[in-house]
């Protein structure tokens, strides 16, 4: 058994500046793999209320139609980025494969950036509420660098460079563009829908009112959700703290968990081609068996 310190260790030999693909690796795989998945799963939810962006995704009848497949290739996409590089071959296919989704449809450089915004602000704010520990100063940095360089091959202009100026570029756009849209509240029903399927059906409703309980106010606003009752919250929110106390008396995890180990990954139980996933809105190049 690895002792718990043993990756922030490590960590703290790397340079986040130079290292910052290692660390955020680690980060994700080793010391919060189900954290992070939480929280890019709730980072990429945001989004759906800003009306731009929902209405845009409820015209692709994606979400409606097939949201399981939608859900993991998102997923496995972002998984392939981190787990072979940036700078790979893998890395670089995954990414191409984003960049020609986004590409077939007219998305704002403003809405893109914010996306971008939800990739690092939400996550430190989650494990910094529910982690076994809150971020480091060397993962705060290197997640930034990460996405930095994630939004540059993705032809992302005007990107913050500090991790300050991506929660500003957060709080401002959901402020100024967060609204109620039809297509969107469809979007995010058809999401919360799938979400309910990873567990028993006898917890289908404890779970629906679980995900309200952590959303903040001006989401449930912009999706018009209606907010549970206080100590519904509290107790969902402890119970998720409670969570984190029993996760820092483990040993540190050995073998990285990276998206296509998780269950909630079912739509390739006999794997993938990377060129295959994603939506293909001009027709696929790829034979798909």
């Amino acid at each position: 058994m690895l002792p718990r310190t043993h990756w922030q260790r490590r960590i703290a030999e790397l340079d986040p500046e130079a290292d910052y693909e290692e660390i955020y690796r680690i980060t994700v795989t080793h010391e919060f793999p189900w954290d992070m998945n939480q929280a890019l799963s709730f980072a990429l939810f945001r989004t759906y209320a800003v009306p731009s962006i929902g209405r845009l995704l409820d015209r692709t009848q994606e979400f409606e139609r097939r949201t399981q497949k939608r859900y993991d290739d998102t997923a496995l996409l972002l998984d392939e980025v981190s787990r072979h590089g940036l700078h790979t071959d893998g890395g670089r296919r995954a990414i191409r494969r984003i960049n020609q989704m986004h590409g077939a449809y007219d998305i704002s450089d403003d809405d893109m950036r914010y996306v971008l915004s939800t990739f690092v602000v939400t996550p430190k704010r989650w494990v910094d509420d529910y982690g076994w520990r809150p971020f480091s100063p060397a993962e705060v940095t290197a997640s930034v660098r990460y996405y930095v360089e994630l939004g540059t091959l993705m032809g992302i202009k005007d990107l913050p460079t500090t991790y300050d100026g991506f929660e500003r570029l957060l709080d401002d756009y959901e402020a100024e563009h967060f609204a109620y849209d039809e297509g969107a509240r469809r979007v995010a029903d058809a999401t919360l829908a799938l979400m309910l399927t990873f567990y028993p059906s006898l917890l289908s409703r404890p779970m629906e009112v679980f995900s309200r309980a952590l959303m903040d106010r001006p989401l449930l606003d912009a999706f018009r959700f209606r907010a549970p009752p206080g100590p519904v919250v509290h107790a969902a929110r402890a119970g998720l703290r409670a969570r984190a106390r029993v996760e820092a008396l483990l040993p540190a995890r050995r073998t990285p968990l990276h998206a296509r180990d998780l269950p909630r990954i079912r739509s390739y139980p006999d794997g993938y081609d990377v060129d295959a996933l994603g939506t293909f809105p001009r027709g696929c190049p790829v034979h798909q068996t």
